[in-house]
């Protein structure tokens, strides 16, 4: 069981934690951090980031560098959840077109959860743009 608590400071501003014990600050107002919805975004780019650079390194893939970014619609009224998510993956090294595209597609598929959980509300596309590093 994984458990998280985020504890109210003041305005809208919490302090996130979680089974890591890091801590994190959230504030709805978007000032002295990230709002939840960006933490949403911020942990699928990791969460599937985590999964391309694994399978290209299984593979054996020159891979010297990864940013994975999210442009995402919200719907219009509350609750604003994502509708559409755009993953842009930017590979760095020589890794194989075809390295690559199977990456993604394994961790939308198959690995990533934050994508799977996501996937009930939102359309996620992706596309990659491989640069030599």
């Amino acid at each position: 069981m994984t458990k998280a608590r985020a504890t109210w400071k003041e305005k809208q501003i919490f302090n996130g934690v979680a089974d890591s014990e890091h801590s994190i600050v959230l504030d709805g107002d978007k000032r002295a951090g990230n709002s939840p919805m960006e933490l949403v975004l911020i942990g699928l780019c990791g969460c599937t980031g985590y999964d391309v650079v694994s399978v290209l390194q299984k593979k054996r893939e020159p891979l010297s560098s990864l940013e994975v970014r999210a442009e995402a619609e919200r719907a219009p009224g509350p609750p604003s959840i994502y509708t559409s998510i755009k993953l842009i993956y930017r590979i760095g090294g020589k890794v194989s077109r075809q390295a690559a595209e199977d990456a993604v597609r394994l961790s939308k598929e198959k690995y990533c959860s934050v994508s799977a959980m996501l996937a009930k509300s939102a359309k996620i596309m992706t596309a990659i743009e491989q640069v030599d590093a």
